[in-house]
């Protein structure tokens, strides 16, 4: 793909373009789908930003590497949902099972120093943390706009996207109090009589 403009006016009208062509609405719900995808990704983005210039050596080298891997599979993951199923073509790239088997080993990675819960986590901690604390919600709701995309006769791959997203927002709820742990910040409890 080579972008030489950034504006193409074509959607001064209120409608975009799917990949294959098709235009719908800007608030079509594959398009908020992706959306909140894109909006995930920058959150990634602003993780990593911060990861470097936290002169944090032990949180910036663990999960610079992981993070631009998850960043490049949600452009994967925006792509397909950018498509119709009938415009998906042969060796088009999907997340499936072994990028979620990937993230799995991630999260068992870092959670192998955690100390288990036993009450719920207030969103909260140092700037890194909490941001892996707004992605996880972000992430969650792309979860939950992806399922307005699905037939109830799905395909095995055509759940790669749900199962992905469901296991990234495992991934930073572990990850934001990993970075908490490392950071030798307070996780502070959920007190239900605060």
């Amino acid at each position: 793909m080579r972008i030489t403009k950034v504006y193409t006016r074509t959607g001064d009208s209120g409608k975009t373009a799917l990949v294959g062509g098709t235009r719908v609405p800007k608030n079509h719900d594959r398009i908020n789908a992706y959306g909140t995808v894109d909006e995930l990704n920058a959150i990634l983005g602003i993780i990593v930003a911060h990861t470097r210039e936290s002169n944090q050596p032990e949180i910036f080298e663990p999960v610079e590497a992981p993070l631009l891997r998850i960043q490049n599979h949600l452009f994967n993951v925006g792509a397909d949902l950018a498509t119709l199923p009938e415009h998906r073509w042969a060796g088009m790239i999907r997340v499936g099972t072994q990028d979620v088997d990937w993230l799995e080993g991630e999260i068992d990675r870092l959670n192998e120093g955690l100390d288990p819960l036993k009450e719920f986590i207030l969103p909260g901690g140092g700037i890194i943390s909490t941001f892996c604390h707004q992605a996880r919600t972000v992430c969650r709701r792309a979860e939950r706009e992806s399922m307005f995309l699905l037939d109830l006769d799905l395909e095995a791959e055509d759940l790669g996207v749900l199962t992905y997203l469901n296991r990234l927002s495992d991934y930073l709820f572990v990850l934001g109090r990993w970075v908490a742990k490392t950071s030798n910040e307070t996780e502070t409890f959920w007190r239900r009589n605060a």
